[in-house]
């Protein structure tokens, strides 16, 4: 069997349909948009339809509160600070201790700058602990990020119920919302969900990679973080990627018309690699339990085994599988998501993450459910931890 990809929260495959929309924007109609001419107004006729498909997307109130950038990070990084550059007299912010480095990190960034962080914890299941959130916000509150579903374990975490704690506690309390490892999993709904800024990165649902947007409602105000030109009404500067911006709108439109078979097919194929594995391998534990989690994610902890010797096994076999966020791959640290949860420090080395796409197979998922117990197996006969094995096999038996 050739390549099986089962790292979709790390990238996704370009849909070819996502490429044949931007193509032209890369040969025939390469006018800057901010041109006068009639060659250019094509162009931003083309940005202005992918704006309203964006818009629809999040189902905003109106166009102008999407704003497109280069990804998922500089999203997160305008939507945090441009809040509090706007609100430079309160101190006080509050994120999650499982969030994307690209929150976590402009996050404790800040707090050398002489803010006040609370990082709120999360159980054993990966689920936040809302009632130390709403303990932690008070009148010096400025902004509360929380991510819309972790990127290591699926777990969706309850925005709506999370924007109403923010808002009875106080109500000038901005929420941002990171919203890139839901994005064409589930359906987003900005005004039912009544948060004030959520971003997405395109690469996550089958555009290309260097292309995001970032929500802000209305009501909102916000500093750029990118200075220059006018573009993007003064929020945004630079040169608007076209191509880039088209494909994203196809790549939305697509991953509306999929949301039913995510919800059905690709949680029927990550269920069975689940149970098969489970079924299989004694030493497997599901690292969420079974809260909600989006479709296509699990995180499997393999105890006593090195996870990296999984995931080098697997790409011999042409299978690629994750241990975490692909930001923090290059890290001998363990997972800082896995850590939150206290996961067992016998497993939390061993954590292997699968995600599944509209592209993933019966077949490959056979496959893997196939080959997963025989690696598993060679390892644990080179743990150096046969005795605590054993022990657990007796206790599985």
């Amino acid at each position: 069997m050739g390549l099986i990809y089962l790292d979709n929260n790390a990238t996704t495959k370009v849909d070819p349909n996502v490429l044949e929309a931007m193509l032209p924007y890369f040969k025939e109609e390469y006018a800057n948009p901010s041109s006068i001419y009639d060659f250019a107004k094509r162009s931003n006729h083309a940005i202005k339809e992918a704006r309203g498909v964006i818009k629809d997307f999040f189902n905003a109130e109106n166009e102008k509160e999407i704003i497109f950038t280069s990804c998922g990070s500089e999203s997160a990084n305008t939507a945090i600070r441009g809040v509090l550059n706007m609100n430079k007299n309160k101190r006080h912010i509050i994120t999650s201790k499982v969030e994307h480095p690209c929150v976590l990190n402009v996050y404790r960034a800040l707090e050398k700058e002489g803010y006040k962080v609370d990082y709120i914890g999360v159980n054993s299941n990966g689920e936040l602990d809302l009632a130390q959130l709403e303990s932690a916000i008070d009148d010096d509150t400025a902004l509360v990020s929380i991510m819309y579903a972790n990127n290591e374990t699926g777990v969706i975490f309850p925005i709506e119920k999370i924007s109403q704690i923010i808002k009875s506690k106080n109500p000038e309390t901005k929420f941002f919302v990171d919203a890139v490892q839901v994005t064409g999993k589930i359906p987003i709904d900005v005004q039912a969900c009544g948060v004030d800024l959520m971003s997405i990165s395109g690469h996550k649902f089958h555009a290309p990679k260097g292309i995001g947007a970032l929500y802000v409602n209305s009501k909102a105000l916000i500093t750029p973080l990118i200075i220059g030109g006018h573009q993007e009404r003064g929020k945004r500067a630079g040169t608007e990627n076209v191509p880039y911006i088209v494909g994203m709108a196809r790549a939305a439109e697509l991953a509306m018309d999929n949301l039913k078979y995510e919800a059905t097919e690709i949680r029927r194929l990550r269920d069975k690699l689940e149970a098969n594995i489970l079924k299989n391998v004694f030493n497997a534990r599901i690292n969420a339990g079974v809260v909600n989690r989006v479709p296509n994610t699990t995180n499997i902890g393999f105890e006593y085994i090195e996870g990296e010797l999984i995931l080098l096994h697997l790409s011999d076999l042409g299978i690629c599988a994750s241990s975490g966020s692909a930001c923090t791959s290059g890290s001998l640290e363990p997972s800082h998501v896995l850590r939150a949860m206290n996961v067992p420090f016998t497993a939390i080395h061993g954590s292997i993450r699968f995600s599944l796409s509209k592209f993933t197979t019966e077949n490959e998922i056979d496959y893997v459910c196939e080959k997963m117990p025989s690696i598993i197996e060679k390892l644990t006969n080179i743990s150096p931890f046969q005795d605590e094995l054993a022990a657990l096999k007796r206790l599985k038996h």
